[in-house]
């Protein structure tokens, strides 16, 4: 899209206008995006010039360990460790990388200083070899490395099931999880997930047994992924208030109060979980509460229409975004929002919302997520666990006679969701419920259908 497209948008349709600084905005977003993926892509390259004949897999699972770690870039390699490693790589390649990296280090410390700066120093001096600097390396050490784990307020069922090497039940993980935020918070306010990585290393080197992520007795990644992530959405809970935090503006002058403000300059609600429109004080300011009823009628029309044209139905939920966010936080009846706001539940109106209430692309951020994992999720599936599991093998075997035959979404997708089911034991019946090819929305009779989420399938699957 060139700029002379961006700008020939309608103005008089709803949301941001359509002008140099946001399309500059924007462009800057794309470039910030491109740059992580390159930090991506030379940690891998990094590796592999190291250890050339690592499995694809296998780099990736690296890769996320090193991130998971800290790593942003390849500067960072200087602070790792080969017991970082050694969950990930055998114990050769791990001292390999390290070795490499280290002599990488060595040698771009060494300055070499030039000739018209040679008379002020020692004349037999042609280069010095720098330390690390002292301030970097206390910049690395942080109020976790004397952080305290504290066994004592452990549940005594809990200590039982640590020192048995025994898994704890999910109840008393949560209580473990609780007890360690809520003292990780009382030295720092606002652990970051650094801090957080480097408490679930302190207790699995401790318990490994009990609470390294294990499937089917192989550890996952770096073992303490899950652990990582249970800290950061406790802490994240504790931190979360019961309103949305609203970002001050500058203070201005009488004179300027009905000026127009520019849109980046307005005030954003952002709570902890990223949401930037939470709570919307005002209505947009082209809108009145009239137009927010005229708008949400016309969507109840065009949902009892056969064809209706998707963008106008997307137009038209973005312009009464305020009015949706009002009922849903005024916590309304899920039927009442259902009958107000059919399109809501659709996937259309489901992914306009998403993305005015985040920020984020719910079918892009979906998709990109699974070429990313999906992959490396069904070598997993196919390869480790249909060895391990009769079940599961039975399902690789069957979707790969009916690779091909099938229509709809992608392949990759379908084979994901049925090995998953077997991979857990679980009954395709409970989430597939099967109606008549011709069967319509409204015909389904809900008091048949489980209370837990179902897929409704029109005709038979093979």
């Amino acid at each position: 899209m060139t700029r002379s497209d961006f700008q020939s948008g309608d103005p008089n349709q709803c949301g941001a206008e359509r002008t140099k600084e946001t399309y500059n905005s924007a462009a800057e977003r794309l470039k910030t995006e491109e740059m992580g993926d390159m930090d991506q892509s030379s940690i891998s390259n990094a590796i592999t010039k190291v250890l050339p004949d690592l499995a694809p897999s296998v780099l990736g699972i690296v890769v996320e360990t090193l991130q998971s770690l800290g790593v942003e870039t390849t500067e960072d390699f200087d602070f790792v460790q080969e017991s970082d490693l050694m969950s990930v790589l055998r114990p050769i390649q791990a001292r390999k990388l390290v070795a490499a990296w280290e002599k990488k280090l060595t040698q771009s410390t060494e300055i070499h200083i030039p000739s018209s700066l040679s008379s002020s120093t020692s004349p037999t001096s042609s280069s010095v070899s720098l330390s690390p600097s002292p301030g970097r390396v206390l910049a690395v050490l942080d109020w976790v490395d004397s952080f305290q784990i504290p066994w004592d307020k452990f549940p005594e069922a809990l200590l039982q099931c640590l020192e048995r090497g025994k898994r704890p039940a999910p109840k008393l993980r949560r209580e473990m999880i609780r007890i360690v935020a809520s003292e990780m918070m009382k030295v720092n306010a606002s652990p970051s997930k650094q801090a957080s990585t480097e408490v679930a290393k302190k207790l699995i080197a401790k318990y490994p047994q009990s609470l390294q992520d294990v499937i089917e007795g192989d550890v996952v990644g770096s073992g303490y992924h899950s652990l990582v992530k249970q800290l950061q959405a406790r802490i994240e809970n504790v931190k979360r208030s019961s309103t949305p935090r609203i970002k001050k503006r500058k203070e201005c002058s009488d004179d300027s109060l009905t000026d127009e403000v520019p849109a980046e300059k307005k005030a954003a609600v952002q709570d902890t979980y990223g949401c930037i429109k939470w709570d919307m004080k005002f209505m947009p300011v082209t809108e009145t509460t009239e137009s927010q009823k005229e708008k949400k009628e016309k969507m109840k029309r065009l949902h009892r229409e056969t064809n209706v044209s998707l963008d106008e139905v997307e137009n038209l939920m973005k312009c009464t975004y305020y009015s949706q966010r009002k009922d849903i936080n005024n916590g309304e009846e899920l039927q009442t929002l259902l009958e107000e706001w059919p399109f809501l539940f659709q996937e259309v109106g489901m992914a306009v919302h998403f993305y005015e209430l985040t920020g984020v692309s719910l079918k892009e951020t979906f998709l990109n997520s699974l070429e990313k994992k999906g992959k490396r999720l069904l070598d997993f599936m196919r390869n480790t666990c249909a060895d391990k599991s009769k079940r599961v093998l039975q399902a690789v075997t069957k979707l790969q006679i009916l690779r091909g035959q099938l229509q709809g979404c992608s392949e990759d997708v379908k084979d994901m969701v049925l090995l998953l089911l077997s991979y857990f034991d679980e009954r395709e019946e409970n989430l597939f419920r099967h109606v008549e090819q011709t069967c319509l929305g409204h015909e389904i009779q809900m008091e048949s259908l489980p209370v837990t989420p179902c897929i409704i399938v029109c005709g038979d699957i093979p």
